[in-house]
């Protein structure tokens, strides 16, 4: 049966996936690798007043591609009100002695790497990004291209606005960034991201096949409940075993409406609830197919009390009961010397085990089906 397949299919879809999400951990066991974070602390030093105020803190992380080293110099903004550095025009009130300078910029705008070359391209030394508005102190490893010997961190947004006001108001501001310490990231954004995704796609999966297997189990069991019924109801119907002399096969005879040849000897016909009657072999695929009979329309399943769902399909119902009905029905071979041949009455008379059939009578009358139909042997 089709059922049957389908649940082989859906085992081999299960373990498809299976492979699948394998050959993804794998893969992001090279991708995702722990990776070290470097920790920046910055000795920020300004003048207010006749005073000297300095501030030392572990406040900035360095970026990925960052030179790890000792800078010190004056910190710089870029002019204008555009704080992102993404112009390559982009200037900077650079210090008017020959000491070192490092960029103060905003992070947004553009690419990490824009903003860090454009920043170089002026001669800074170091260059200090400062994280979006709203996100308080927050920092983390930028990704960026790597730039020879030139240090980059990156800061808060409170820390970043704090320096960048005192150094519009006039403050001359100096920093001193020193390697810091060593934190081990083994899980990043990326692979947490990775991870939620393959699980739910993993869940997803295991939940629908789950419900195919169990939607499979219970249309198996409809089946297994139809084909016993079809069994059932085909074996009320009557068959015959047209012989010589029958009214049927006559040069008069009509001929079968479903394959429009004309009745031969030794032809097994079916005969259906409403009296007619058809080669078996052609009205058993029409049934299933239709449920009623060619001639008059008369719902033959119905009759029999088959209720057949619009949802099971013409093409499920005959691969259904294909291989079920030839073994379990009476064939041609096995209803020659045991079905009686055509009467000239209008009944047809059933045979009784062990008696030997009546001779045929060539009345000319019109074959009819008794009203007690027997089932076929």
């Amino acid at each position: 049966m089709n059922l049957l397949r389908t649940g082989t299919h859906g085992n081999n879809t299960a373990s498809s996936w299976l492979m699948k999400f394998s050959f993804l951990w794998l893969l992001s066991q090279n991708c995702c690798r722990a990776s070290a974070v470097w920790t920046a602390y910055m000795n920020i030093s300004f003048h207010v007043g006749n005073r000297m105020l300095s501030e030392l803190g572990e406040t900035g992380v360095f970026g990925r591609s960052s030179t790890l080293k000792r800078v010190a110099g004056v910190i710089m903004p870029p002019e204008g009100k555009t704080q992102n550095a993404c112009n390559p025009n982009t200037s900077f009130r650079r210090p008017k002695t020959s000491e070192n300078w490092l960029a103060l910029i905003e992070r947004g705008g553009c690419s990490f790497s824009q903003k860090i070359k454009v920043a170089v391209e002026k001669g800074a030394s170091g260059v200090i990004i400062y994280n979006f508005p709203g996100t308080g102190n927050q920092v983390f490893p930028m990704f960026h291209q790597a730039f020879e010997d030139i240090v980059v961190v990156m800061i808060g947004n409170l820390k970043g606005m704090e320096i960048l006001h005192l150094i519009q108001k006039g403050v001359h501001v100096t920093v001193i960034v020193e390697v810091g310490r060593k934190h081990i990231i083994w899980m990043n954004h990326y692979f947490v991201s990775f991870v939620i995704v393959t699980t739910a796609t993993l869940a997803y999966f295991i939940f629908y096949h789950i419900w195919k297997l169990w939607v499979a189990r219970i249309q198996n069991q409809r089946w297994q409940r139809l084909t016993t019924d079809l069994k059932k109801a085909f074996g009320q119907l009557q068959l015959r075993v047209l012989k010589e002399g029958d009214e049927e096969i006559s040069p008069n005879g009509d001929s079968c409406v479903v394959c429009f040849e004309l009745y031969k000897p030794n032809d097994t016909v079916r005969i259906l609830t409403c009296k007619h009657f058809f080669h078996k072999n052609c009205i058993d695929p029409w049934i299933l197919a239709h449920g009623t009979c060619p001639m008059c329309k008369c719902d033959v399943l119905k009759a029999l009390g088959i209720k057949v769902d619009v949802e099971d399909g013409t093409e499920s119902l005959q691969v259904l009961m294909s291989n079920e009905l030839s073994g379990n029905l009476p064939s041609e071979e096995g209803t020659n010397n045991e079905l009686p041949p055509a009467r000239g009455s209008d009944e047809v008379t059933p045979v009784v085990e062990g008696e030997e059939p009546p001779p045929p009578q060539n009345d000319r009358q019109p074959p009819a089906v008794a009203e007690d139909v027997h089932p076929s042997p």
